[in-house]
C-alpha cells in the first residue's frame, strides 16, 4: 500500500484558507489499491457560496462520489478547495460543476458524480447532478439519499 506524500504542500503543514476556487490548491495521493474497483464518498453538509447578484451567502450539501483510477484527492486540499467557496459569489450551477470538474481534471478517475443539494433561493431549492457516465460494473454505488427540502413541516 502507498502512502506516498512527497510534494503534498497542505498536508501536515499550517495552511491559510484560500481566498477563491481560483487560488485553491487541490492535491492528490497515489490510490493504494490499483486493480481494485471501490467508491469513495466526501460529503459537505455545510458547503457556503454567495450569491452573485446580493452578496447574500448560498447553503448545499453537496455529495461526491467516484471510482479512483490512480489517485484519490488528498482530504486536506479537498476541504480547503470546498470552503474558498465562501467568498465566492456564483451561481449554484456554476458552483456545483466547478467543483466535479477540478476534482475530475485532477484525477482522472473512473467515473464520478456529484449531488448538490442546495437550500431555496427565493424560495426555491435549486439541486444539481451530474455524472461522467454508466454506473461501473462491480462496484456498490449506493444512493446518495439526501432529502429534498420539505421546508418547515
Amino acid at each position: 500500500m502507498s502512502t506516498d506524500t512527497r510534494g503534498l504542500t497542505q498536508l501536515g503543514q499550517d495552511t491559510a484558507q484560500p481566498m477563491s476556487p481560483e487560488t485553491a490548491v487541490l492535491e492528490r495521493v497515489p490510490a493504494p489499491h490499483k486493480g481494485r474497483d471501490y467508491m469513495v464518498r466526501f460529503t459537505c453538509p455545510e458547503f457556503t457560496s454567495l450569491c452573485p447578484m446580493t452578496g447574500q451567502p448560498d447553503f448545499a450539501h453537496l455529495v461526491i462520489d467516484y471510482v479512483p483510477g490512480d489517485w484519490l484527492v488528498e482530504s486536506k486540499s479537498l476541504k480547503l478547495f470546498l470552503h474558498s467557496f465562501r467568498n465566492h459569489g456564483s451561481f449554484h450551477e456554476d458552483c456545483t460543476m466547478t467543483v466535479v470538474t477540478k476534482i475530475e481534471e485532477l484525477l482522472a478517475p473512473k467515473w464520478i458524480r456529484i449531488g448538490g443539494y442546495w437550500y431555496p433561493r427565493g424560495g426555491i431549492p435549486i439541486d444539481i447532478f451530474w455524472q461522467s457516465g454508466p454506473v461501473p460494473d462491480d462496484v456498490w454505488i449506493p444512493g446518495q439519499d439526501v432529502p429534498g427540502y420539505r421546508g418547515r413541516g
